[in-house]
């Protein structure tokens, strides 16, 4: 793929004020790279499959403790396998459930169970038991089951506050995506919505009436009602649409802030989209870590984690880190060895977990944990290639 650069550092200035975000149609899809097949094309509208005992990676069945999860367990995805694995964040993995192709996003409700969007569908597992107890299929044809960073299926997932619905973004190679609403009772897809392209993270409004869809290949984030299922698009791209597919400076994630519900977008470790769903403007923000960034998360007192993946321009820009950015704009940047790809935080707001899955090469199977308090950063080998993290 060609990468398309920034502009020369005397170009790369933030942008004035706010910015007009345009309500504009979506752009084309790039092939990306090859990948590997791995399984068989899903059925759509099939009905949901029931899952296998937990397994772990030796592949002998690891007993589920009774009572469940630890407090503080991981969750992770495992993008390099067909599993999800528990992660003790002191000991590392404690075993792993297999769920599908290629897990991507996961999210956990309230009830213990997680949903994870896997290529070939959306697993439920029981978090307790660790048990698989379903794959449901998505209505959208993705195309052949298969790995790799552009393998089509499902990649952002969330819960409505309520736990009724689960939102899961599509991506279909070489076109626009869907977003598919999961009835979390019947197990079921009960509506498909477009969105745009490559939907890598899917976020829910506080209230639950709005939910964000970040198309990272078109440069947007459909907002979706959720009452209606009525989408509109606001464009995202504070440095700009040029180069297209090629380029490097594209929305990744998005974290909604609980203040006010804005939607918080880092990019390149240089400039913060704040965008205000309501009107479709952003207001641009500086940022200090200057790094290529991607997973994005934020506490309930409006903290915005940010991780920083690594420099586009090796002479300009600096290595991968985590940027912890408090609500009134204050930075601090801890330094992180190799790729990462995202961040959950501890119940206590003291620890970050960031995943070195990483969507690009340069990954590595396992997390580094960042004490938010003394700086100091450990790493933990566990899962495959893990992208999605959530704290049980």
């Amino acid at each position: 793929m060609t990468k398309y650069r920034r502009a020369s550092r005397a170009a790369r200035v933030l942008l004035p004020g706010a910015v007009a975000v345009a309500l504009l149609a979506g752009c084309a899809q790039g092939s990306g790279g090859a990948a590997s097949a791995a399984g068989s094309t899903s059925s759509a509208g099939a009905s949901p499959t029931t899952g296998a005992p937990s397994a772990g990676s030796s592949g002998t069945v690891t007993p589920a403790p009774a009572g469940g999860p630890a407090p503080g367990t991981l969750l992770v995805g495992d993008f390099g396998s067909d599993t999800v694995t528990f992660v003790d964040p002191a000991r590392g993995a404690i075993g792993s459930v297999k769920v599908g192709t290629a897990p991507y996003g996961l999210v956990v409700g309230t009830d213990g169970r997680a949903w994870v969007a896997t290529a070939e569908g959306v697993a439920v597992v029981d978090t307790t038991t660790r048990q698989r107890l379903a794959l449901i299929p998505y209505e959208t044809d993705a195309g052949p089951v298969t790995t790799g960073e552009y393998r089509g299926g499902g990649m952002g997932i969330a819960l409505a506050p309520d736990g009724r619905r689960v939102y899961v973004g599509v991506n279909v190679p070489g076109g626009n995506g869907t977003l598919e609403v999961i009835d979390t009772a019947s197990l079921r897809v009960t509506d498909t919505v477009p969105v745009g392209r490559r939907p890598f993270d899917v976020d829910v409004s506080r209230d639950g009436s709005e939910v964000y869809a970040t198309n990272h290949d078109s440069f947007d984030v459909t907002i979706v009602t959720a009452g209606t299922l009525e989408p509109r698009r606001v464009e995202v791209a504070p440095y700009g649409t040029e180069g297209g597919l090629g380029s490097w400076l594209k929305p990744h994630y998005t974290a909604v802030r609980p203040s006010d519900g804005r939607l918080l977008l880092p990019f390149e470790g240089e400039r913060l989209a704040v965008v205000d769903p309501r009107t479709g403007r952003a207001t641009i923000e500086p940022m200090t870590a200057n790094t290529h960034q991607h997973g994005a998360t934020v506490t309930a007192d409006g903290t915005l984690l940010a991780v920083g993946t690594g420099p586009i321009d090796p002479s300009e820009d600096r290595g991968p880190s985590l940027t912890v950015r408090t609500p009134g704009g204050a930075e601090r940047v801890y330094p992180l060895e190799g790729p990462h790809e995202t961040v959950a935080v501890s119940k206590d707001g003291r620890t970050a977990y960031v995943t070195g899955g990483f969507t690009r090469d340069g990954y590595w199977d396992g997390l580094s944990i960042v004490d938010l308090d003394t700086g100091d950063t450990r790493r933990l080998e566990a899962g495959s290639r893990p992208l999605g993290v959530v704290v049980l």
